[in-house]
């Protein structure tokens, strides 16, 4: 499982388990803007006319993540049905010996991925308000964090499949109507519950503060002291994009689910 994660039983997944999981990704995803924002935006790092790297086109922070990428494909990252590459055209094989990861999903969990969406807000929407304006030269460093976050969130918004599969094995009868009819707003409207996105967002709001907070010690009272990331920010990037794309994802692996 990837890390952070408990096992995943071998007779299958729970509500809590999942819920649970999907409390401890908060913490990885905030301590990843954290490291992230230390970092000035640094805009080098996605011009495409900052680097001529030999047998490449494109900008370093591409170029990054594709040889990131293909390393951890050798290692075995993308056999765990939780990791989701962001350019999966051409990854080498695996060369170590696979791991037996618990038959949990349909098959249909395979052929879902949002990456493209996620890299779109992260950069084009996110990033602008995560990273201070400026250039401190550290681009690897910058492209580092940036992996990071991504895979931190791309984890979080696929774990969409083990949500539904819970949700559709706990009440099959609620979902199968909708899946038969290739329902998509059907199918929104159970899995969407405004009380518990909104608790989440207040969470994730409560942790940044704690988590980011710049402490000193003439620091008198929580109130005086300043936080690395804006928890507004961070309940953004819930409320707007991490919860509508799980719950795409979510809707999805359901359509296919009775393949």
């Amino acid at each position: 499982m990837a890390e952070g994660n408990s096992p995943v039983p071998a007779n299958g997944m729970t509500l809590e388990a999942v819920r649970d999981s999907l409390i401890r990704q908060e913490d990885t995803i905030i301590f990843s803007l954290i490291e992230r924002a230390k970092f000035p935006l640094n805009s080098p790092t996605y011009q495409q006319s900052y680097a001529s790297i030999p047998g490449f086109s494109g900008p370093l922070i591409d170029f990054f993540v594709k040889q990131a990428e293909a390393l951890q494909a050798k290692t075995g990252r993308y056999q765990n049905p939780e990791e989701h590459p962001f350019f999966p055209d051409d990854l080498p094989p695996s060369l170590v010996p696979p791991y037996d990861f618990p038959p949990i999903l349909h098959p249909a969990a395979n052929s879902i991925n949002v990456n493209n969406k996620i890299w779109d807000t992260y950069f084009n929407q996110l990033l602008p308000l995560l990273a201070k304006p400026g250039d401190d030269g550290n681009y690897a460093s910058t492209a580092t964090s940036d992996l990071n976050c991504l895979q931190a969130i791309s984890r979080r918004i696929h774990y969409g499949n083990f949500v539904a599969e819970v949700k559709f094995k706990d009440a099959p009868e609620d979902y199968e109507p909708a899946i038969r009819a290739q329902d998509r707003d059907a199918l929104m409207k159970l899995l969407t519950f405004e009380a518990v996105e909104k608790m989440v967002v207040e969470r994730v709001g409560k942790k940044t503060k704690t988590f980011a907070q710049e402490v000193t010690l003439n620091s008198t009272s929580r109130n005086d002291q300043k936080c690395k990331v804006d928890p507004s920010v961070v309940s953004q990037l819930y409320e707007k994009w991490i919860m509508p794309l799980t719950k795409l994802v979510e809707v999805e692996y359901l359509l296919r689910r009775l393949d």
